[in-house]
């Protein structure tokens, strides 16, 4: 796969995941009915803290508009000063700017993590060295929003240890057969 530089915006991802082994569970109920959050598979965990439909749908958001609100600023100390130490000691102000300067300077914004239900690529994770891993996709249109985003257990709360945003073209739509003989 070929990937033009305007697709990655910014990648940040610190840390490599290690070999995970998956233990399933029985998804949660309701939340994700009520809010269409579709995970891929089962959650998976392998040691630190269970998480939740909602702390995962939270995260997603909450890290989403955090880097709008820098991107929209310059202002990237809230979101450095919110993540996990080990992101702060290895990125400044500075470098998340950096990193995020073609989001910025195309004004993309990322309201659409407020608004619309995230796709997981992959069940909620926490692997074994107890890091939560959350990808996926937010179907905005014309540009969707994909992000793969790492969060570290620090005093009991996710806090961001890597983020990665991209802003590819959307898909297209599948169109039912019932939309498409009304067409006719």
């Amino acid at each position: 796969m070929v990937v033009s530089p305007r697709l990655i915006v910014g990648t940040i991802l610190i840390v490599a995941c290690a070999p995970m082994r998956a233990e399933t569970q029985s998804p949660p109920s309701g939340f994700a009915d009520r809010w269409a959050v579709q995970p891929a598979a089962a959650p998976t965990r392998q040691g630190g803290p269970q998480v939740t439909v909602e702390q995962a749908l939270y995260l997603i958001r909450s890290s989403l508009l955090t880097l709008n609100d820098a991107n929209r600023s310059g202002n990237y100390s809230v979101l450095r000063d919110l993540a996990a130490p080990e992101f702060q000691a290895r990125n400044s102000a500075a470098d998340l700017a950096l990193a995020f300067s073609d989001l910025r300077a195309r004004k993309f914004d990322l309201f659409g993590a407020a608004l619309l239900a995230p796709r997981l690529s992959a069940a909620p994770n926490v692997n074994g060295r107890g890091m939560l891993r959350l990808s996926g996709t937010i179907p905005t249109r014309p540009l969707q929003i994909d992000f793969d985003l790492m969060f570290q257990d620090v005093g009991g709360s996710w806090r961001l240890h890597g983020l990665s945003v991209a802003t590819p073209a959307a898909a297209a739509e599948a169109t039912s057969p019932q939309a498409e003989a009304s067409k006719h």
